[in-house]
């Protein structure tokens, strides 16, 4: 079985969260699983996995250009196994809390079995003029706001579901 895993990270923290991703797929799936990692720019064709874990940053409530257009790649090849994550949410609670507004048809293009919402963290020293300003509306310090037991715990979802027998007939 061959997976990829593949994010779309402005500032460098959905990336992080998508090489984690890997790395609990890697230490959950069979050891002839072959897990790979791209950024979504590189994602041309996913025509050689049998599953793709798709994610994007979220800014404006939006993913970013390059894991909308893979996602839509991924939508018009064969059927596969998908998931998809957003990184974005930030503050104590994270805020904004509502999925990004492309995922429902991203969802049901690509025919995914979840989505996942996943907080981000802030570090104002890497945001353009505009970012800082939403920022700023929405009053919230820097820090990591990612709960990396969650992402871990999907992660194992997602090899607990591709390492069981039900994966030889897709759904």
């Amino acid at each position: 079985m061959r997976i990829l895993v593949s994010a779309a990270s402005k500032h460098g923290s959905t990336g992080e969260i998508a090489r984690r991703i890997t790395e609990v797929l890697r230490s959950t799936l069979p050891g002839d699983a072959v897990v790979d990692e791209r950024p979504a720019a590189e994602v041309t064709d996913a025509g050689g996995y049998d599953a793709v874990v798709l994610g994007s940053a979220v800014y404006m409530g939006r993913w970013l250009d390059d894991a909308r257009r893979a996602g839509t790649r991924i939508a018009a090849g064969p059927p596969r196994y998908v998931w998809l994550f957003s990184s974005g949410p930030i503050g104590d609670p994270p805020k904004p809390d509502e999925d990004p507004t492309e995922v429902v048809a991203l969802a049901a293009g690509t025919h995914a079995r979840g989505h996942r919402l996943f907080a981000g963290r802030l570090d104002r020293h890497q945001l353009g003029f505009a970012e800082k300003a939403m920022v700023a509306a929405l009053r919230v310090a820097d820090g990591d706001f990612r709960d990396w037991d969650a992402i871990d715990s999907w992660s194992r979802q997602i090899g607990e579901e591709l390492g069981s027998p039900a994966v030889g007939t897709m759904s």
